[in-house]
């Protein structure tokens, strides 16, 4: 098994360069000890700045030609527009994105590699950005594309008066910009599946960017599970809940891969009735998502005999059931499971998930767990957790697994997910709202730059009670911190630990 790691190598192309998309995934490779190997940063652009697709295409060819590169991961978001951001406007043809994706059967010549492809089916609210901002639909113009693009379509009788006062708050030219886009990406994604069905891509998914049951893209959605039916690839292909979190699903997969694997995974939800839960942002109770997610990780859903024990805490668990919870976890790490935590009490009270993580880390049990996720919606919550669950389980049993870098991914998770997002974050809003600064989406430098050295002064402090509490014989030999989209919905986190001497 060693062998086969040591000459395994993914290519991977994030859809875009946040930390959740571009280095988690690669986080994972150092795990399970697969090197996962991403493009050089100045390609995948940054927020409104797109990536070159141009240069990617030639990057990838040269991953091709390596020996060792056994697997591409590749966002096709990212190859054909530029990125996710970029997904959703309307400056590429589909001209241009076709002829982008026409790398694909290039590279399929050119290499008998696995190939796995991930793409969004575009969400329903434009890119939030500030009013005046030179970008397609700037506040409040996506916010009244939003609005629209949630009533029903066609809109219910009782709808039609809404949905013609925001089409003339819209705009004529920016409505039907928007369409447009919508049109071009479902174009994109029906290309997807054909070149899946001709078996140019080995393992598709379409995952449905933040959107509910109801909603212009309820017909983009049927249409394209239409055609996965009529292709017969729904072995290979299928369309999910979320975005995010798919580029570290795949990775996974191609990993297990590596590994010649394929772990059995257990889902213990926190209440009886836990997998009738519904995020509001996805079009499926959560039960969906998860069962999906583990399929295209590259797993099964067993919950009689489990390698990997997938615990789900969903909004409204009382403390009885708490306990139950928490035992039910440690009896699993004393099974010598594998024991990955997704906490989803964040989409209905952070006080709720920040008690249970207080809870876990002061016991100890925090500690034990393979994985740990608590931000996001359900599918990027669960996906970030199993993903990590499986490189750390794949890496033992190939005997390449790297007990630093899991531990650095993990100290990473709790650092974002808990203290960040339950306390840091608030506290950034509130400062800008304090200072009239109501729309955090994009700062200006001067904001950005302060709002930064705030976030650091703040993380810092909860990083060194977090090390004491997860990794008590480590150190924090390096810590660079900040925020990458100058805005405060997420933080950047490159952390190095170290044992202590």
């Amino acid at each position: 098994m060693i062998a086969a790691a040591l000459l395994a190598a993914i290519a991977f192309v994030p859809m875009d360069d946040r930390p959740v998309t571009a280095q988690l995934p690669v986080m994972l490779g150092r795990i399970a000890g697969v090197p996962v190997d991403p493009p050089p940063r100045d390609l995948i652009g940054r927020f409104l700045q797109p990536g070159r697709s141009d240069a990617l295409i030639a990057w990838l060819n040269h991953q091709a030609s390596k020996p060792q590169t056994n697997a591409f991961v590749i966002s096709t978001d990212m190859l054909a527009y530029g990125g996710l951001i970029a997904s959703r406007v309307p400056d590429a043809t589909y001209a241009d994105a076709a002829f982008h994706l026409r790398e694909l059967t290039h590279l399929r010549a050119l290499s008998r590699a696995w190939m796995g492809a991930f793409g969004t089916i575009m969400r329903l609210a434009p890119t939030g950005i500030p009013s005046g901002t030179a970008f397609f639909a700037p506040y409040p113009a996506w916010q009244y594309l939003q609005d629209y693009a949630n009533l029903h379509d066609p809109p219910l009788p009782g709808e039609a008066a809404r949905a013609a006062h925001l089409r003339a708050l819209i705009g004529d030219a920016t409505l039907q910009a928007y369409m447009t886009t919508r049109g071009r990406n479902l174009a994109v994604d029906r290309l997807l599946l054909k070149m899946c069905a001709q078996r140019i891509i080995d393992r598709l998914i379409l995952g449905q960017d933040d959107a509910g049951p109801v909603g212009l893209h309820v017909r983009d959605v049927a249409l394209l599970q239409q055609d996965l039916v009529g292709y017969g690839i729904a072995d290979r292909a299928s369309i999910e809940p979320g975005a995010d979190e798919l580029g570290s699903a795949l990775v996974a997969n191609a990993i297990l891969r590596a590994a010649r694997w394929t772990p059995h995974v257990s889902v213990t939800y926190s209440l009886p009735a836990g997998a009738a839960f519904q995020d509001p942002i996805e079009y499926a109770p959560i039960a969906t998502a998860i069962d999906a997610l583990i399929r295209v990780c590259g797993a099964v859903r067993d919950d009689a005999h489990p390698d990997i024990a997938l615990f789900v805490r969903v909004p409204n668990t009382d403390a009885a059931h708490d306990d139950t919870f928490a035992a039910a976890m440690a009896a699993g790490v004393a099974a010598r499971r594998s024991v990955a935590l997704a906490d989803l009490s964040y989409l209905t009270s952070y006080a709720q998930q920040g008690a249970f993580a207080q809870r876990i880390l002061a016991s100890g049990l925090a500690a034990q767990l393979d994985a740990y996720s608590s931000w996001n919606t359900n599918a990027n919550t669960v996906g970030t957790a199993l993903a990590e669950s499986i490189a750390a389980a794949a890496g033992r049993k190939m005997g390449t697994y790297d007990d630093l870098a899991h531990r650095t991914y993990t100290f990473i998770m709790f650092l974002d997910d808990y203290a960040f997002h339950d306390y840091v974050r608030p506290d950034l809003n509130a400062t800008l709202d304090a200072q009239g600064l109501a729309d955090h989406s994009l700062l200006a430098p001067d904001a950005a730059a302060a709002m930064t050295e705030r976030d650091r002064a703040l993380l810092w402090q909860y990083a060194l009670q977090l090390v004491a509490q997860l990794d008590p014989g480590f150190h924090i030999a390096a810590l660079q911190l900040g925020l990458p989209w100058s805005r405060t919905f997420e933080t950047s986190i490159d952390i190095g630990l170290a044992p202590n001497l």
